[in-house]
């Protein structure tokens, strides 16, 4: 049969489509899968290091629980003995947890608080609101729930809770150096610097149901998720993970804490500086920005519309670079210096005007500069700090990170392009969003922290992960030897072997040192004795009138409102403007 010849059809524009695509998925090459003894090493290496976390966190929980019954005999002690131990602030908080345990019910219990005119004479207040009791009332729901009444005794579920809080927080100190660093051994020096500075890490010993203690282990993972977050090399579902850890963390933190905000805003400016700087995709920045409003909006409807929430720097300063970016004002463009211009003004004419008024009419700044964690810290506290070699490394780490992010903004200044991933043969520490983000955030809170002495209990936390980072990490010693030039020996090299031997060394001076001081602690029995106290309050209990108010020191009140449940005429509280001006008088 003749052939016949035909024109061919032209193919459609999607089956174009369909196959280019299917070209161009041909030309990317598809990686090799790893083989598997390298993702059996990288199992184990997680694997020991999540195992490592656990431990160390349990360990201190069960370390505090060991030398608080060792320091206070809290076994052998009447209820009356153990609540003394309780005091100021402390002991507020902890009556409010026992007024929910003899309610009838949860809600009765909850709208005895809400509406409390027992504590303070002559006035109502609202004591959750006021004094954010929602750690008494997650505490008191638990305990009842759990079946625990039949168990344990209502202190030891209650300061149990504590414990395991601050385990936590540990274990997100210990992840967040490992994060940072790559190798859990970082972890485990931040674990140890932590104790054995303990003075000045934590309260816990002395005051353990304290605000901080329940909200800063949420603040510390909530900033091991933000470290997390902004590394670049993170795939699709760990940057999931993290960002719902740090929303989830950030709202409990915000609830557990009325100062909460304070810490955020500091936070918020490092991230603001990150974004100036252009380190790192404002996208990433701008989320942890709808975290913040999205937590002080729900804050605010939970916490009966505290009108602190409303005027506080955090939503001052987010809603002013949320308005920005909407008006698309620019601030990308131009020079470096007009960036800054532009922004810094903007913040200024939103905030400062506003916020800082409000603030300095509202505080009675006389009073409260007699307390002592409110005074500039002494020279004990560096000489402690320097005995545990803790500052002399932090002051190396944060000298060549910050140099290094210095070097970074110069070269962007200059118009050069980062690269997408920084490797050790770079010697470039500087360029990774994270550790700047760090840098910044310590160097806030350290010159807050050289005024303001009660707020080294939560710089020390971080100069101890900081400085345990810095001496595990290659990437730093390779920073170092980059600019020294060194010749003769092969840098990365040594800058492997000194990121091991360092903090094993530092380890091992560390265990030979203070290893036997805390053995010791917890071997000797202390008792803490205050019969005039127990006295006192034996006779208000049974001598007293039923109408009776008492005046004292604000931390006597907290006591005489935990052991009797008298009414008082001041609490040692600091956010309230009339109850300071009763302590003030």
């Amino acid at each position: 049969p003749p052939v016949e010849l035909r024109q061919r059809k032209k193919p459609k524009s999607s089956e174009n489509k369909e196959s280019a695509k299917e070209e161009k998925i041909s030309d990317i090459p598809i990686p090799e899968r790893a083989p598997k003894h390298v993702l059996f090493q990288r199992f184990a290496k997680i694997f020991i290091g999540c195992l490592a976390a656990v431990t160390s966190g349990m360990m201190y929980a069960l370390y505090l629980s060991a030398y608080h019954e060792r320091k206070f005999w809290f076994s052998n002690r009447q209820e009356l003995e153990r609540e003394i131990t309780f005091q100021g602030d402390s002991a507020i908080y902890y009556s409010y947890y026992k007024d929910m345990l003899k309610a009838p019910s949860f809600e009765r219990g909850v709208y005895e608080l809400t509406h409390n005119n027992k504590t303070v004479s002559l006035k109502t207040i609202n004591a959750v609101q006021q004094m954010s009791l929602y750690p008494e009332l997650i505490a008191s729901v638990l305990y009842q729930a759990t079946g625990s009444n039949e168990i344990i005794e209502p202190v030891y579920f209650y300061i149990g809770i504590v414990f395991g809080l601050q385990g936590i927080y540990v274990t997100a100190l210990f992840v967040t150096s490992w994060l940072m660093s790559g190798t859990w051994l970082a972890g485990m020096l931040t674990v140890a610097w932590f104790i054995i500075n303990r003075v000045d890490t934590t309260r816990i010993e002395y005051s353990i149901p304290l605000r901080e203690n329940w909200a800063l282990p949420y603040f510390a993972c909530q900033i091991a998720a933000l470290t997390g977050y902004l590394k670049s090399n993170l795939n699709t579902y760990g940057e999931r993970f993290c960002y719902l850890l740090m929303s989830a963390s950030t709202y409990t933190f915000m609830m557990m804490w009325e100062y909460s905000h304070y810490l955020l805003f500091l936070q918020a400016i490092s991230l603001f500086l990150l974004d100036i700087f252009s380190v790192e995709q404002s996208d990433k920045v701008y989320e942890v920005y709808k975290i913040y409003i999205f937590s002080l909006f729900l804050g605010y409807l939970l916490q009966f519309e505290n009108p602190a929430l409303l005027v506080s720097p955090l939503l001052s300063l987010v809603a002013a670079l949320m308005l920005a970016k909407c008006l698309q004002l620019n601030v990308k463009k131009g020079s470096f210096v007009a960036k800054i211009i532009k922004v810094i003004n903007f913040y200024l004419v939103c905030t400062l005007t506003i916020t800082l008024n409000i603030i300095m009419k509202n505080f009675t700044m006389n009073w409260l500069l007699c307390q002592e964690s409110l005074q500039a810290p002494s020279q004990d506290f560096f000489l402690r700090l320097t005995q545990s070699s803790l500052l002399p490394f932090y002051i190396l780490v944060l000298i060549i990170c910050f140099l290094s992010m210095l070097q970074v903004i110069f070269r962007r200044i200059n118009g050069k392009s980062l690269k997408e991933t920084v490797t050790l043969e770079d010697g470039r520490i500087g360029e990774r969003p994270e550790i700047i983000y760090h840098v910044i955030h310590t160097i806030l809170l350290g010159s807050l922290a050289m005024v303001i002495e009660g707020l080294k209990y939560i710089w020390i936390p971080y100069v101890c992960m900081l400085a345990a980072f810095g001496v595990c990490s290659p990437e730093l010693w390779m920073t170092l030897f980059k600019w020294l030039r060194l010749r003769t020996v092969h840098p990365i090299l040594l800058a492997l072997i000194l990121s091991m031997a360092v903090p094993t060394i530092i380890g091992l001076s560390l265990w030979k040192e203070f290893f036997p001081r805390l053995m010791t602690e917890l071997m000797e029995l202390q008792e803490f004795y205050d019969p005039d106290t127990v006295e006192l309050m034996t006779w208000i209990k049974r001598q007293a009138p039923v109408a009776a108010v008492f005046a004292g020191s604000p931390q006597l009140m907290g006591a005489i409102k935990l052991c009797t449940g008298w009414m008082v005429t001041s609490l040692p509280l600091y956010n309230d403007d009339d109850l300071l001006k009763r302590n003030e008088n």
